[in-house]
Formats: structure tokens, C-alpha cells, sequence
């Protein structure tokens, strides 16, 4: 009977030890919807599973509220591309070390009839400042995401903030995700900031096209972010690690880079050059 029991114990005790490696074999990755959308993760996160045996789930949203997730402690390591915002997540205390990934960039499209005549254009104010003279109707993600950011950063080179643009009827602040965004562009003819990886592997593009890109104020970052340990899950941060040095890893940046949709890259690796 004791040897039975103590068989039991055993079981109990080999099974906690299991249930407690299986857990620190998974993290949660807090991303920035483009590289969920644009396939990108679909794509590179297999590879570093079959690499380290190490699970990552995914949680796609703004760059905004993937900063809150990670302040509640619910994700483990961050994907996502908004400077500002993150410079403020730092300073918090929040993260530990921020290393840049990739980068691709910005583009502004709107409807091929063009209203605001910017076809063309490299240069994004002026092509904001045409948009809103021209009264011609522009879709904001309005979500607090890492483009929304970038957006609102060049409204205000063009003079104008969020609170007076919210007033004007052709400005439509609609708090979704990239693919919202310009779903919406496209049914209403209506100009819109987009990254382009997103773009790309964007399949309802109607009479929407590029209007204006090359601009350098276009440039678009993406970091990965690791998190302080005073204040979030111990267990799963190693793994973590593991993952954002993968990221950045020759191994990880060959993958990022390899990344194409219909033949177009959609990232460049950046680790040993940031932008």
C-alpha cells in the first residue's frame, strides 16, 4: 500500500513537473496586426518552433493596446511599431530592451479618380494638406495602433489635430484594424495611410491605388521588446528571450526577409542596421 501510494505521489509529481515545462515552452507574443495580417508570423514563427520546441500565440492588435496587454502581464514579449509609444513603455519601467526587427514603410492610397490630385506625390504632408483642402473623404484606423500614430504624427505636420479632423464630415475615424481601414476605403473612394506589407496581401483593393510613397518621414519600424521581470511572469520570460534573440539572429533575419507576397518582399531585416 505505501509503495502504491507512494507510485501515486510519483505521477502526481513527474505530471507537475511536465505541465510546468509544457507552460514555459509557450509565450505569448503581444504583435502589431501587419505582421499577423500580412502572413508574415504565419510564416516565420513555425520556423522558430521547429528550432527551439517553444510554442508563440499570437495576440494581434494596435501597437497601443499591445502595450496595454503586456502592462496587465498578459503577453510576454512584444512585436510592434510605434517609437513614441514605445519610448513611453520603457520609461515605465514596463520593458526592458528594444531591438528593431525590420522595417518596410507607409503608404498613402486612395480611389484612381484621385480628387485631391496627389497621385504621385513623395511627399506626405503636402499630399494631407491637398486631401483636407479638397474636402475628399480619408478612412483613420482611429485604433491607437502604430499607424494610427504615424498618421496623426503627419496630420499635425500638416497643422491639423485629432480633435479638430473629428469634426470634419470627409475625415472618418472608424477604431478597427488595417483591413477595416481600407475595406472602407475602398467602398467609399476614400484615401487612407496603410503600411504596404499590409497592402500587398490585401485582396479587395477595388479602385484603390497608390497615391503617394517614397517619402522618408514614410519609414516604418517594427521592434521587438522584451519585458522587465520586476514586473511581469518570470517562468515564461527565458523563452521569451529565446525568441526576440531569435528574431534578430542571422537565422531569424534570413526568414523575415525571405517573406514574399506575389513575388514582393514585404519586410527587410534591419537587426545589423536599423533605420
Amino acid at each position: 500500500m505505501i509503495a502504491f501510494r507512494y507510485s501515486l505521489v510519483l505521477v502526481g509529481i513527474l505530471a507537475a513537473i511536465n505541465a510546468s515545462a509544457a507552460t514555459e515552452k509557450s509565450i505569448v507574443l503581444a504583435s502589431t496586426t501587419s505582421v499577423e495580417a500580412s502572413g508574415l508570423l504565419a510564416n516565420v514563427l513555425p520556423q522558430f518552433t521547429a528550432k527551439t520546441g517553444i510554442t508563440v500565440n499570437v495576440v494581434a492588435q494596435g501597437t497601443g493596446k499591445a502595450l496595454d496587454t503586456a502592462r496587465r502581464g498578459d503577453a510576454d514579449v512584444l512585436l510592434v511599431h510605434d517609437p513614441e509609444a514605445e519610448r513611453e513603455f520603457i520609461d515605465e519601467g514596463y520593458g526592458l530592451t528594444v531591438r528593431q526587427v525590420a522595417w518596410n514603410d507607409f503608404i498613402v492610397v486612395g480611389p484612381s479618380s484621385d480628387p485631391a490630385r496627389v497621385l504621385g506625390s513623395k511627399d506626405s504632408v503636402a499630399a494631407l494638406k491637398a486631401i483636407a483642402s479638397a474636402r475628399a473623404a480619408f478612412v483613420s484606423r482611429g485604433d491607437r495602433s502604430g499607424t494610427n500614430a504615424a498618421e496623426l504624427r503627419l496630420w499635425r505636420a500638416a497643422g491639423r489635430t485629432s480633435e479638430t479632423l473629428i469634426s470634419e464630415e470627409w475625415y472618418h475615424d472608424i477604431g478597427g484594424g488595417m483591413g477595416q481601414a481600407l475595406n472602407a476605403a475602398s467602398a467609399t473612394n476614400a484615401y487612407t495611410l496603410t503600411d504596404r506589407a499590409t497592402w500587398l496581401s490585401f485582396n479587395n483593393k477595388g479602385s484603390l491605388i497608390i497615391v503617394v510613397e517614397g517619402d522618408a518621414r514614410l519609414i516604418n519600424r517594427y521592434d521587438v521588446i522584451e519585458l522587465n521581470p520586476g514586473k511581469h511572469r518570470v517562468a515564461r520570460l527565458d523563452a521569451a528571450k529565446v525568441f526576440a534573440d531569435w528574431l534578430v539572429s542571422p537565422e531569424g533575419q534570413q526568414a523575415i526577409g525571405a517573406y514574399q507576397v506575389n513575388g514582393q518582399q514585404l519586410f527587410h531585416p534591419s537587426a545589423a542596421s536599423p533605420k
